[in-house]
């Protein structure tokens, strides 16, 4: 079963695997792997690389099934596409929904997190500049939004290369901090550090929701998915050990800028400014790869009428969704002038939970003749999205499952309307 609708149809087909790697290791790698490390060890501490497993398993499962569906469903969209095509009509709306609003608010998160280490003193107008400034790198098409990443996530790996090889390489590692104590943090404690891990995994996503824009879909998103999965476990797995193995799970639960902190345990206090510039970058990269992927889903949801049709106009020159870039620009710099950090990432995951648990659903009914993944896969993914999303702190799960519903009454409503005509 593969569809095409109005905008895919439209779309320029112009990125190859690396490219699609970029944008979803640019994603994945933002300003979350500088700073995730210390609320899980605050949560579950020397129990964090258990978390972490957690995670990583829930998010293998999570790609899996998002590249085989990706390999029938090569359209932009995402889980959108994969919820309607293969479940119904609502729960391919409430992961889109899930999706944009979720995505929405990372995407002020990380526009907030460059500004406070670029210019504390001027965080919110420099959030806001720096979110239209990337709008304007978007519109004018996703081939160069990607050569922008790219620059972007050299520099960020760089600079996480230079924290390792300190931390590893120092005389303040000690191994004996990566052994797993005998305090047990509880369910909750290992399994909301897990939450905010997969938190910082989440970004592969980005590669499916392009799938109008790729060349040769079927076999170039499913490849781009889990090549920037593996090498993104594996920088988080040595920038962890680093960081645990110099400060401890004591002290990184305590530290509010665990990497910086990190280096100057090390003996390298000089590296300092350049992991604050290493920061600043990620959030950036994080921010044009997040804008590109909600602009998207924005589109595919306007083509089918859930969202204001003309939001689906791709533009006859750079070929992307022109008005979608822009609306999804101005909320986000609306949502910075009024969030508040912690909530946003909070919510963010819930709603990014929410979008998985629909794309493992999903899988579930592909059939044999389709590639479907083993059906362990599928299972492990929705059971662990789910319990993820409901060990995410009470505030963020309160209100996520608020703004969910919000949406489910939206479009019950809509159904009721268009029905009475």
């Amino acid at each position: 079963m593969t569809t095409s609708s109005g905008p895919q149809a439209g779309s320029s087909r112009v990125l190859g695997t690396a490219d699609a790697v970029t944008v979803g290791a640019a994603a994945m790698i933002g300003a979350g792997v500088f700073a995730v490390f210390a609320p899980a060890a605050d949560e579950a501490g020397a129990w964090m690389w258990v978390a972490l497993l957690i995670a990583a398993v829930v998010a293998y499962c999570n790609a899996t099934s998002s590249a085989r569906l990706a390999a029938r469903h090569p359209e932009s969209g995402g889980t959108y596409v994969y919820g309607r095509e293969r479940l119904s009509e609502l729960w391919g709306y409430l992961a889109g929904w899930a999706f944009v609003v979720g995505k929405t608010a990372s995407c002020a998160a990380m526009a907030l997190t460059f500004a406070a280490y670029a210019a504390p003193g001027w965080s919110r107008p420099l959030a806001v500049a720096a979110v239209v400034a990337l709008t304007a790198v978007n519109y004018v098409g996703v081939r160069t939004s990607t050569g922008l990443a790219r620059v972007l996530l050299a520099i960020v790996l760089a600079v996480l290369a230079a924290v390792a090889a300190v931390g590893l390489g120092g005389g303040e590692a000690d191994a004996a901090h990566l052994a797993i104590d005998t305090h047990w943090p509880g369910f909750f404690g290992l399994l909301g550090a897990a939450g905010m891990l997969f938190f910082a995994f989440a970004g592969y996503a980005r590669i499916a929701t392009l799938g109008g824009e790729v060349r040769e879909p079927a076999t170039t998103v499913p490849r781009a998915i889990a090549i920037a999965l593996l090498g993104v476990f594996a920088v988080y797995a040595v920038v962890g050990t680093a960081a645990l193995s110099v400060l401890g799970h004591g002290r990184l639960a305590d530290s509010r800028a665990p990497l910086a902190d990190t280096v100057t345990a090390a003996g390298w206090p000089g590296l300092t400014p350049l992991v604050a510039v290493g920061a600043a970058l990620a959030s950036l990269g994080a921010l044009l790869a997040l804008t590109l992927g909600v602009s998207r889903t924005v589109a595919a949801m306007a083509d089918d009428g859930h969202l204001p049709r003309a939001l689906a106009a791709v533009h006859p020159r750079f070929g992307g969704p022109h008005r979608a870039e822009i609306a999804v620009g101005a909320v986000v710099c609306v949502i910075v002038l009024v969030v508040d950090l912690r909530g946003a990432i909070g919510f963010s995951a819930f709603g990014v939970l929410v979008y998985y648990a629909v794309t493992n659903a999903s899988a579930l009914r592909l059939g044999p003749s389709e590639n479907r993944p083993p059906l362990l896969v599928p299972v492990v993914g929705l059971a662990g999205c789910l319990v993820l999303a409901f060990s995410l702190p009470l505030q963020s799960v309160v209100i996520g499952a608020a703004v969910v519903g919000a949406g489910a009454a939206v479009w019950a409503l809509r159904r009721t309307v268009l029905d009475r005509r």
